[in-house]
């Protein structure tokens, strides 16, 4: 599914902003820390397929086990919603992990809150990204 957003983004180069749901972060996330496939592995395939495209944001959305539980009931099923609740630990924390490793390139979203909160804390970003 990569490669499809990596061709979303060669049409869209010369934009200011792409935004793209789960990308390099979540393979490693859920590969890695979730799936224990191997980290360099995962980057010779990333660098594949990506080339020169570099990640320069990422907004992690955090949920308790609680607000997970309640969202999972009332949404589609795919096939990563059937794991048990260790991997989506693991996943949180890979990406906490990840987070760590450059604090500026992330924005951790507490998808607890309202939608509200979290939109304008989502939009403040990216002006600020811009420079707007």
């Amino acid at each position: 599914s990569r490669n499809e957003n990596v061709e979303l983004i060669k049409k869209t180069v010369k934009s200011k902003l792409v935004l793209i749901d789960r990308f390099v972060d979540s393979t490693i996330a859920y590969q890695h820390y979730g799936q224990k496939i191997n980290y360099n592995l995962i980057n010779i395939f990333h660098k594949l397929i990506l080339k020169n495209i570099k990640i320069t944001h990422t907004f992690l959305h955090t949920i308790n086990r609680k607000n997970l539980n309640l969202r999972l009931k009332f949404k589609k099923k795919d096939r990563y919603d059937s794991f048990n609740l260790n991997f989506y630990h693991r996943v949180q924390k890979g990406y906490l992990k990840l987070t760590k490793k450059n604090l500026k390139k992330y924005t951790i979203v507490n998808s607890n809150l309202s939608k509200k909160n979290n939109e304008n804390l989502i939009k403040n970003k990216i002006n600020k990204i811009l420079k707007i």
